[in-house]
C-alpha cells in the first residue's frame, strides 16, 4: 500500500474481501471513497442474483467505516466488452472465462477510468494478489494465501493498470481477513464467498444460457467406436472433461466406469465421450495459445522454462514455451495435462511472479 496519503476509490462489492480492503486503507489514513458497480441490467426472476443484497451490505460497510458510497452503472460496457464475447465463445464451442475479461475491461478499465476522472490516485479491490514496483516497472505477484490467489484472473492487466491499482489484502490469509472484519464489526465478516458468472451471480447456468443462445440437441457418441449412446442438450452446455450431467450411465456392453466429455464436433453437432479419467484422449502434452498478454517483457529466448496453470486452483505444472510471436505461441508440458479446454486461459509464472498468459486454442 502507498506510504503517503493518497486519494483512493475502493470497489466495494458487498463481500468480505473488499470490505477489509477498505478497512485497511481507512486505518492507514488514506482519503477514501467507495463505489458499488452495477453491471447487469437483465431482470432477475428466479431470485438467484443478489445485487440488491450486495448493495445493502456494501452500504452498511461504507457507513460503518464512515466512507461515502456511490453506485456506478457500467452495464453497457459489460454487455459490449464481456457478455458479447462470452456468448460468441459459447457459440464457437469454446468455454470462456468471463472473470478474466471482466477484470480487464470493467474493474481495471471502466472503473479505473471513472475513478481517475474523479480525481483518484488509485483504485483498490479485494483481490488476493500483490503488486511490486522496481524502477518504474510493476510486477504482479501471487497472493500470500496460495489457496485464494487470484492472479490467474488478473494476468491480462498491463503496466498502466497495475500502476494505478492496490490490492490491500494480498498479504493476508483469508482467515485473517474474516477475523479483521469481525473485530471491526463489518457485517460481511461471515458472508459466503461469491461464485457464478462475474457480476451476474449464481444461476441455473443451462436455463440462463438458453435465454441468449438457442439449444441444438444432438447425439452423444463414443469416441473410440462412434457408437451412439445418448442425446445431448446442446454442445454449449458441455466442457472437456465434464463428467456430471451426461445421463449416459449403465450402458450395456461397456465397463462400469464414468464417462467424460472428450470432444465436440460443431459441424455435425456431436458430443464425443470416453470412459475413464485416464483415457489418453483427455490428456494433452502441448497446446497452442493466442491473445497473449505479457505483464512485463516477453521471454527473450526460446525454449522458455516456467510453470503454468490451465485452470484456476490447479497446481502449477512445469512447462516450456517453444514457439512464440506477438499473436500466438505453443507450450509443451513436462507432464501431459488433463482436459485442457479451448477458451480457458493458460497463465505463466516464475516462482511468485505472474508473467502473463493467453487463451487456449487447442492441442498441438
Amino acid at each position: 500500500m502507498p506510504n503517503t496519503v493518497s486519494r483512493i476509490i475502493v470497489g466495494l462489492s458487498g463481500g468480505v474481501d473488499s470490505s477489509v480492503a477498505a478497512l485497511l486503507l481507512k486505518q492507514a489514513g488514506h482519503s477514501l471513497q467507495t463505489v458499488f458497480m452495477k453491471n447487469w441490467e437483465e431482470e432477475d426472476r428466479d431470485g438467484s442474483c443478489t445485487v440488491e443484497d450486495d448493495l445493502a451490505d456494501a452500504r452498511q460497510v461504507a457507513d460503518s467505516l464512515g466512507i461515502s458510497l456511490q453506485g456506478v452503472n457500467f452495464a453497457d460496457q459489460y454487455w459490449d466488452k464481456v457478455f458479447e464475447y462470452f456468448l460468441t465463445e459459447y457459440r464457437s464451442g469454446r468455454t470462456p472465462n468471463p472473470d478474466i475479461l471482466c477484470n480487464k475491461e470493467i474493474k481495471f478499465k471502466a472503473f479505473l477510468d471513472y475513478a481517475l476522472s474523479q480525481g483518484a490516485d488509485k483504485i483498490a479491490t479485494g483481490h488476493y494478489a500483490r503488486i511490486a514496483e522496481t524502477h518504474g516497472q510493476f510486477q504482479l505477484l501471487r497472493g500470500k494465501d496460495r489457496n485464494k490467489d487470484q492472479t490467474y484472473f488478473l494476468y491480462a492487466l498491463n503496466q498502466y493498470q497495475l500502476a494505478h491499482a492496490l490490492f490491500p489484502i494480498g498479504e493476508l490469509e483469508k482467515t485473517h481477513v474474516r477475523e479483521l472484519a469481525k473485530e471491526n464489526n463489518l457485517i460481511t465478516y461471515n458472508k459466503k464467498d461469491s461464485t457464478g458468472i462475474c457480476f451476474i451471480g449464481e444461476r441455473d447456468f443451462k436455463a440462463f444460457l438458453q435465454k441468449y443462445l438457442p439449444a441444438q440437441p444432438g447425439e452423444i457418441r463414443v469416441l473410440d467406436n462412434d457408437a451412439v449412446i445418448g442425446r445431448h442438450d446442446g454442445l454449449m452446455y458441455y466442457t472437456l472433461g465434464q463428467r456430471q450431467g451426461l445421463k449416459i450411465g449403465g450402458q450395456k456392453n461397456y465397463a462400469d466406469e464414468p464417462w467424460y466429455v472428450a470432444r465436440k464436433d460443431l459441424e455435425q453437432n456431436i458430443l464425443y465421450v470416453v470412459q475413464g479419467k485416464q483415457h489418453p484422449t483427455l490428456y494433452q502434452s502441448s497446446v497452442s495459445f493466442a491473445d497473449i498478454n505479457w505483464i512485463n517483457a516477453p521471454p527473450e529466448a526460446l525454449p522458455y522454462h516456467c510453470t503454468a496453470r490451465t485452470r484456476y486452483r490447479q497446481p502449477d505444472t512445469t512447462c516450456q514455451i517453444t514457439q512464440l510471436n506477438t499473436q500466438c505461441g505453443t507450450v509443451v508440458f513436462d507432464q501431459p495435462q488433463w482436459a485442457v479446454t479451448p477458451g480457458q486461459s493458460i497463465v505463466f509464472y516464475q516462482d511468485e511472479v505472474c508473467l502473463g498468459g493467453g487463451i487456449i486454442q487447442g492441442a498441438q
